[in-house]
């Protein structure tokens, strides 16, 4: 089969798409044709040996994906060949014509959800609901501030956020995006390249401050939210898509009295799966309630793999991309 094989931490221009061998279910787990597979910044941190998360060379990247059962391991009872599922794999592999993944670990999908949208439907919108429902315990009518609201990502917390009933305020850095975060529900905008975010939301949250900031931008935006957060508000710290981690005066969580909460999805679906698949019930409800939609921004060809990570990590991505082995796209 055809891969995209990451043989040595590094560019991601080194990445090369090659012939491997298939892979084979073993007991607990699922041989799976990939009919798309969501990309997502922390791919391109993996591929540069920058990610939380290490795996030995050579390996195939790809966190999530889509695709129909090819063959069962031993005493995999609850799926069968043919079914149409979504599913992520704590080894990775997704940028590949075949991934073998924990049969606990994918979840069958309804004819009425399109192969792309159900490949970018786990990571973005699985980590935005984990930070505002179990990290954050976002309530409704709390003011939600999302940073970076036109990516992946950032776009999920703001459709979450309005689906939790919060009242929410997107960061941008540019009128473009902006316009992007208005269409999928944001109630006020901040252009954070022309205006100084914190005082802008000390002003629309009329001096109180934020109750919860979505963060996977960090450096200097996350300086700024941290002067700007309310008595017992909540800063989530999902991501660095900036390229800068920020350090914390902690004096400040002392004197306003507020908390600084990590969040690390990929820990989440280790540590709680039936948690995280009660999660992906409501995000699939809200999915087909339309509260929550999938912004494609590009298809790319397997073959074109380093192209698409390239696009994510530039940030020149409105909502997501995805990438599709280039047989189906013939």
């Amino acid at each position: 089969m055809k891969a995209i094989v990451c043989n040595d931490f590094g560019s991601i221009s080194d990445l090369k798409l090659q012939e491997i061998e298939a892979p084979t279910p073993g007991k607990g787990e699922v041989l799976i044709k990939v009919l798309a597979t969501g990309v997502n910044f922390p791919d391109g941190l993996l591929v540069q040996g920058l990610y939380q998360a290490k795996p030995a060379c050579p390996f195939v990247p790809g966190m999530e994906f889509c695709g129909e059962v090819e063959a069962l391991g031993e005493g995999v009872k609850h799926l069968k060949v043919g079914q149409r599922l979504i599913g992520s794999s704590k080894d990775f592999g997704g940028f590949a014509e075949k991934i073998v993944a924990n049969a606990m670990m994918v979840l069958p999908i309804t004819d009425d959800v399109p192969n792309t949208d159900a490949a970018n439907l786990m990571c973005a919108h699985g980590t935005a609901h984990h930070a505002l429902k179990q990290r954050a315990r976002l309530k409704k009518g709390e003011t939600l501030v999302v940073l970076g609201a036109a990516g992946g990502t950032g776009i999920a917390a703001v459709q979450i956020g309005k689906a939790m009933g919060a009242r929410v305020i997107a960061a941008c850095s540019s009128q473009e995006k902006l316009e992007m975060a208005k269409e999928n529900g944001a109630d006020e905008l901040i252009n954070y390249s022309d205006e100084n975010l914190k005082d802008r939301i000390k002003e629309l949250t009329k001096g109180k401050g934020a109750d919860v900031v979505y963060d996977p931008v960090g450096g200097e935006a996350f300086a700024a939210c941290s002067r700007s957060m309310a008595r017992n508000g909540r800063l989530l710290v999902v991501g660095f898509a900036s390229g800068s981690i920020p350090e914390l005066p902690v004096n400040l969580t002392l004197v306003k009295e507020y908390s600084v909460i990590g969040v690390f999805w990929g820990s989440f679906v280790m540590h709680e799966p039936m948690i995280f698949m009660q999660n992906m019930q409501e995000l699939f409800a809200w999915y087909r309630e339309g509260a929550v939609r999938l912004q494609t921004d590009e298809v790319f060809p397997l073959s074109r793999t380093q192209d698409a990570l390239a696009k994510v990590m530039n940030r020149e991505v409105k909502g997501k991309v995805v990438v599709v082995p280039d047989a189906l796209l013939d």
